[in-house]
């Protein structure tokens, strides 16, 4: 039966299986620790001084922490879902999330009415393997809700953002193709 395999196809066969193990083991790998958040020194008395000092905003933190994409250490979500899931008044996460801005905490783009991409520092927070800090880009993990107007175009606004900061050519919104005519 196996008479007519060549040693060429033997290899070929044992590359591919070892490929496919590897695959296995790194998802594995992920899997296994795929909710898991570091938080560094820095972090944890960046969290006790807010919530002696600001309980709305460490509030804010824990869970921005607790969303954040793992292979960037940034979220975007609108300030109506934050409301919503904190149980806190919308003014509220805009006077924390300003001030928590304005403070260094995090940083903050908006990228639509109301919709804010927030990232952590590395240095306090993280959600990835230690190695994956090197490789973060501003691609996020998105909160938003469907009746939002403005969510038809976050992607694409955040994807323009990337190609910009790549230095790809921008293309236009479909809004704007309209009036290029």
């Amino acid at each position: 039966m196996f008479e007519n395999i060549e040693i060429g196809q033997v290899k070929d066969l044992e590359s591919k299986r070892f490929v496919e193990e590897e695959a296995l083991k790194e998802q594995t790998k992920a899997d296994k620790n795929r909710d898991f958040v570091q938080v560094y020194p820095l972090g944890w008395r960046r969290l006790q001084y807010l919530m002696k000092h600001r309980p709305q905003a460490a509030r804010i933190y824990a869970l921005m922490a607790e969303h954040m994409d793992a292979s960037t250490g940034a979220v975007v979500v609108s300030q109506i879902v934050l409301a919503e899931m904190l149980g806190i008044a919308e003014i509220t996460v805009r006077r924390q999330t300003k001030w928590m801005h304005d403070n260094g905490i995090f940083t903050r783009i908006r990228v639509g009415s109301g919709v804010y991409a927030y990232a952590l520092n590395p240095d306090e927070v993280w959600r990835s393997w230690r190695s994956k800090k090197d490789y973060a880009a501003f691609r996020t993990k998105t909160l938003v809700k469907k009746s939002d107007a403005e969510n038809r175009i976050i992607d694409r606004k955040l994807q323009m953002m990337i190609k910009e900061h790549r230095g790809e050519p921008e293309l236009p919104f479909l809004e704007d193709e309209g009036e290029s005519s």
